[in-house]
């Protein structure tokens, strides 16, 4: 690589000047160095310093580290890496990866995962997931090669992911060589408990995520070691209060959740997520109305104030580490425009002195750059102001980007024009928000009249409800859409019409009324009118009209951007779909994780009895009725479908643990077919996903409705519908963000690897 002034690559070394002669005294003042410009900046190619600014600024708009090579070659490579063919790929591989645990033995790929009439699932040949798996292995470890190489030996050695990503790797890889070389007969594939690494590593802000989680662990671990002290302290009252006693007839409560040290434990434990409240105190406050005082001490304290707490120190302590971290993200995007600006100085010897850049360096830069045309188009528009004068301070090059903060504003195309008076009249009228809230109250009185058909007749049969009512119903709804829908278009035009989103749902919910209501009329009165509706053959006329029902319904919901409440509510829904999939993916590895260990644990621990198997037209009613089993178990609940018999399963058990309600049944069953040690998984599943991460999700939620409700409670409701809210975790703390210093830039720069810097003291 070729060196100058600006750019040396690392394998030559700092300039002199360069890394050890900077000290805190050079920063106390503004503008404390001036860039010295090597005499063979005429002979670099002007090409190298355009594509280099190019990528240095997608850098920073992707929030992305500038600390990679930028030789020529490097920034080929660096761009084709971070194309978006290559990560879409990427990203298909790591799914595909993932999505393995399905089809791997215990196979998930069986109509039911009931263990009483479950039928053998398929089992995929020896080599056959292993072949895709190897795949995917080979473009993992091609991707550590390339990270590597564009950042570097000595980046590579300080960078603790890429250190794990290369162990997780390797450890991949022997596991899949054992699993050959044991026919695909083992018990345990180590390489499945570690592949949510592979969906980690490939996210910068999950990566964040977890930070903030990890430092946020030691403020939750002190409430719930409060809660342990809590749990324990009235579990031995517990045990004090309800003795074995000679009097069997008040040893109910005893028998049932006092039994023990872990039976008391666990009845406490559940009641303090309220799953098996009042059941656990029903046998003592049917003798003693007393002893409710115990159980509602109990509950007061733990689920109403300390997990509570629980909830509000999550959230204080994490929304101020997720600022720290979102800290981070702002310093690489300045520091990325800053890097930029330091490329482009360098176009003109004259320039570099005063410390600006042509303007036309910094368009050509911009044609370049891949990022969103809008934000593209305003960019430009901002660099172009400064084109009388030629050239951009440091400053301006910086407040351009600002410009990738701002909202985007929805413009809609122009109305027609029409000559005629009578016309344009109507056109006012049918543009008018009146002519909008008419259609919502007639949405209103469809919904109405809809639920007032079906609660009519929700206590007859199929063949004596009135079906002529309901289509006639509907015939007069859809006129008025269809009208609506016309005059709409006529009003704003059709590119008018299609660019607002209400107008798209709307049209596209009439059409399909439409066509439903041609379909049953087609059907069911010409050519075919003696046909009977209910006959097999054909789809039944109430199932049709039901449908159409059903997204009459749905129309309804647009009423949503004309209540502002409302509006903002279904768009921090929207927000959180888009911008908390950080959490999301956590997520998915938490859980991805625990299924594992828990097909390791308990897979198959639990077998019906053999005289329960039956055919699977057999109906659940005949395959329970012989069989007694005490009320609230696992048997008696029939929660046979809840297993760790595949990893399908697995998922589905821990969400059903996740919701809390019933997972004491879960609990009791595992710890009867295995050991009383067993309920230590489950435990802490229950810490994990309800603890930890709904509130965690919960926190995240208030934040980013209460940075929306502050931004949206000046405006109006036609502002809510006008403004396209592009919120990211970045905005949602950008008032309490501090925007790093100069100097503070500049340091950075100086301690790049590979972007080495000489100064000249003035």
């Amino acid at each position: 690589m070729e060196s100058d002034r600006l750019l040396v690559d690392s394998a030559h070394g700092a300039a002199p000047g360069g890394y050890g002669s900077w000290t805190d005294k050079d920063l106390e003042g503004e503008a404390v160095c001036s860039i010295v410009c090597d005499s063979s900046i005429e002979q670099r190619d002007e090409e190298l310093y355009i594509q280099q600014a190019a990528i240095l600024l997608e850098d920073a708009i992707q929030y992305r580290s500038i600390n990679h090579k930028v030789d020529a070659s490097s920034l080929r490579l660096y761009r084709c890496y971070y194309s978006r063919m290559f990560q879409w790929g990427f990203g298909l591989t790591i799914a595909v990866v993932l999505l393995l645990a399905f089809v791997e033995r215990p196979s998930s790929l069986s109509v039911t995962s009931d263990s009483r009439y479950r039928s053998p699932s398929w089992e995929p040949p020896c080599g056959f997931t292993e072949s895709i798996e190897i795949v995917c292995l080979i473009i993992f470890t091609l991707d550590l090669a390339v990270k590597s190489y564009l950042i570097g030996w000595d980046e590579f050695r300080k960078n603790k992911w890429l250190i794990s990503y290369t162990v997780v790797i390797t450890v991949s890889i022997i596991d899949w060589v054992l699993s050959l070389s044991m026919l695909c007969d083992e018990k345990l594939r180590v390489r499945r408990l570690i592949r949510p690494f592979f969906l980690l590593q490939n996210s910068s802000l999950m990566k964040k995520t977890l930070k903030c989680i990890k430092r946020t662990l030691p403020e939750i671990a002190s409430v719930i070691l409060l809660l342990a002290l809590h749990l324990c302290l009235f579990t031995m009252i517990g045990m004090l209060l309800f003795p074995k006693t000679e009097d069997t007839l008040k040893n109910e409560e005893w028998k049932l959740y006092f039994r023990n040290l872990s039976t008391s434990l666990t009845s406490l434990l559940v009641l303090l997520t309220t799953a098996n409240n009042p059941d656990v105190m029903i046998p003592a406050y049917s003798l003693n109305r007393g002893y409710a005082i115990f159980f509602v001490t109990f509950s007061v304290i733990g689920t109403y104030c300390l997990m509570n707490l629980l909830t509000a120190i999550i959230y204080n302590q994490f929304r101020g580490y997720l600022l720290m971290s979102v800290q981070t993200s702002i310093i690489r995007r300045q520091l990325g425009i800053r890097a930029a600006f330091q490329v482009l100085i360098c176009h003109e010897d004259e320039n570099a002195a005063e410390d600006r850049v042509p303007v036309d360096a910094v368009l050509q830069v911009m044609s370049r750059v891949h990022m969103q045309n809008y934000y593209r188009a305003a960019i430009t528009a901002e660099a172009r102001q400064y084109e009388a004068e030629g050239f951009m301070d440091r400053e301006q090059f910086r407040k351009i980007f600002d410009q990738l903060d701002k909202d985007r504003i929805r413009e809609h195309p122009p109305s027609p024009q029409y000559n005629n008076a009578s016309l344009q009249k109507m056109q006012v009228i049918f543009s008018h928000y009146y002519f909008t809230i008419l259609g919502n109250a007639l949405a209103l009185a469809n919904v109405v009249c809809i639920c007032t058909v079906l609660v009519l007749n929700s206590e007859k049969s199929t063949a004596e409800r009135d079906n002529h009512c309901m289509e006639i119903i509907n015939l007069c709804f859809i006129i008025y859409y269809l009208f609506e829908m016309a005059v709409k278009i006529f009003a704003f035009g059709w590119k008018g019409y299609l660019s607002y989103r209400n107008n798209i749902f709307d049209g596209f919910l009439t059409i399909s009324l439409l066509v439903l209501q041609i379909t049953i009329y087609a059907t069911y009165r010409f050519p075919h009118s003696h046909v009977n509706p209910s006959t097999k053959s054909m789809f039944s006329l109430w199932e049709m009209v039901r449908f159409v029902n059903m997204l009459i319904v749905f129309r309804f919901l647009r009423i949503i951007p004309d209540i502002k409440l409302m509006a903002l509510v279904a768009s921090t829904l929207l927000d959180l779909v888009k911008n908390l999939r950080a959490f999301a993916g956590i997520l998915v590895v938490v859980y991805y994780v625990f299924a594992v260990f828990g097909i390791w644990l308990f897979e198959g621990v639990i077998k019906p009895p053999a005289h329960m198997s039956v055919p699977s037209n057999t109906s659940m009613e005949n395959i329970t009725s012989n069989f007694s089993h005490a009320c609230g178990t696992y048997e008696q609940l029939g929660y046979w479908p809840n297993n760790f018999d595949d990893f399908a399963a697995s998922i589905i058990l821990l969400y059903n643990i996740m919701i809390i309600n019933n997972w004491q049944a879960f609990m009791d069953a595992y710890s009867r077919y295995t050991s009383e040690w067993s309920k230590i998984y489950f435990v802490c599943w229950w810490l994990t996903s309800s603890v930890m991460w709904v509130n965690l999700f919960v926190a995240l939620i208030l934040e980013n409705f209460t940075y929306k409700w502050d931004r949206s409670h000046s405006c109006s409701v036609t502002d809510v519908e006008r403004i396209r809210y592009e919120t990211s975790v970045q905005l949602i703390f950008k008032e309490q963000i501090k925007e790093p210093t100069d100097e503070e830039l500049l340091c950075q720069l100086k301690q790049h690897p590979h972007l080495h810097l000489q100064w000249e003291h003035t």
